[in-house]
């Protein structure tokens, strides 16, 4: 019998740092490729950790909420944005055991993880609803991920259903204006990928005004979520850059740097499909989704040297990672972040020294840099 220690499926799948380490060019996570954020940095760096943050978090609340223009007492602290995720479905759970919970059909596996570890009914966008039973709980996410898409919010009845939008890739729109935000829609925040402070865990929910349609559920969630939550949820790590984000430095370095990825974005997705052949989906954000064959869930991958499955872990042994889709329910794609043009020009050699000659090989000086080193 096969011990739970040895067992690698306990793990999930994410992007960033793996059992191989931190890899050197990470095309994997979502974080701003132009951070960190200097004075994001600078702050976490001056926390005084001999010192608990206040458990209540009430300058911190202040200042969020002046940020999102709203009352304190609509600002939700949360550990992370997946650890609200938990939270806000445990909640769910104790006033309707067994509900239905709606998740986009492509997304951040946490949603439906954190519903079926609780024994709630996961559904999806494209599954038929009866409007008679509407779900519990849904989650929306704009822009999209893997996508990088932008859809407006699925409607709902705030006085039947709690939906969130979570709005981790918003101040990282490229394109376009944000739908609005529905009348009695939650909104979740995690700033530390805009920051680019991934390793720094913090974000926040503003819950919807009260209305007399919502103001029962709304404060019955409002309240249960604060029940639900440990002591300190926040570390001090955590309060120093949720209070950068609140800044307006903060805030104007997050805009200037749109204009920077754009332009990288421009030429990462020429370099992906002129140069290495992928086919890459438009986005509206820094990242977006690539493939360079078509695959179906569950192919066998004996047969095909450069099916996914094979690529990604030699592309990992020699520093480059890439974000797997399948567990974001598309297999055969794969997530890429925006990176500077160094790090393009990295992804550009290694592909071409992995899966071998097959068209246009950039050599050290036709990728416009004198070696992998410097990088």
């Amino acid at each position: 019998m096969t011990s739970i220690h040895d067992r690698n499926d306990l793990v999930r799948t994410h992007g960033g740092p793996d059992a191989l380490g931190v890899p050197r060019w990470d095309f994997s996570t979502n974080a701003n490729a132009c951070g960190p954020a200097p004075m994001a940095l600078e702050q976490v760096r001056q926390v005084d950790v001999r010192r608990y943050p206040d458990p209540g978090y009430a300058a911190l609340r202040q200042q969020l909420a002046r940020l999102h223009g709203v009352e304190p007492v609509r600002i939700v602290v949360a550990g992370s944005a997946s650890e609200f995720i938990r939270r806000m479905s445990l909640a769910i759970a104790l006033i309707h055991p067994g509900a239905r919970v709606r998740v986009p059909d492509y997304a951040y596996g946490e949603y439906a993880a954190a519903a079926e570890a609780l024994g709630l009914r996961t559904v999806r966008e494209i599954d038929d609803l009866d409007a008679k039973d509407p779900p519990w709980l849904i989650w929306h996410t704009e822009p999209g991920s893997p996508i990088g898409d932008a859809r407006a919010a699925p409607p709902f009845n705030p006085g039947e259903s709690v939906l969130v939008i979570d709005r981790a890739y918003t101040p990282l729109r490229l394109d376009g204006e944000a739908p609005p935000v529905p009348d009695g829609a939650w909104q979740l925040w995690s700033p530390n990928k805009a920051l680019g402070l991934t390793g720094v865990r913090g974000a926040y929910a503003i819950a919807p005004a009260r209305t007399p349609e919502s103001a029962t559920l709304t404060d019955w969630l409002i309240e249960r979520l604060s029940a639900l939550a440990p002591s300190w949820p926040l570390g001090a790590h955590a309060v120093a850059m949720l209070q950068c984000w609140a800044s307006d430095e903060a805030q104007s370095w997050v805009r200037s740097s749109l204009h920077i990825l754009r332009s990288w974005r421009r030429q990462q997705i020429e370099l992906c499909q002129k140069r290495l052949g992928w086919t890459c989906l438009t986005s509206v954000t820094p990242y977006y989704i690539a493939r360079w064959g078509q695959w179906t869930a569950g192919e066998d991958a004996a047969s095909d040297p450069l099916h996914p499955s094979r690529v990604l872990p030699e592309l990992r042994a020699v520093g480059i990672k890439l974000r797997d889709c399948t567990s974001m329910g598309l297999s055969g794609w794969v997530r890429v972040s925006v990176q500077a043009p160094p790090t393009q020009q990295a992804l550009a050699l290694l592909w071409r020294q992995t899966v071998g000659d097959g068209g246009f090989v950039p050599t050290v000086r036709q990728s416009g840099f004198q070696s992998l080193s410097t990088y």
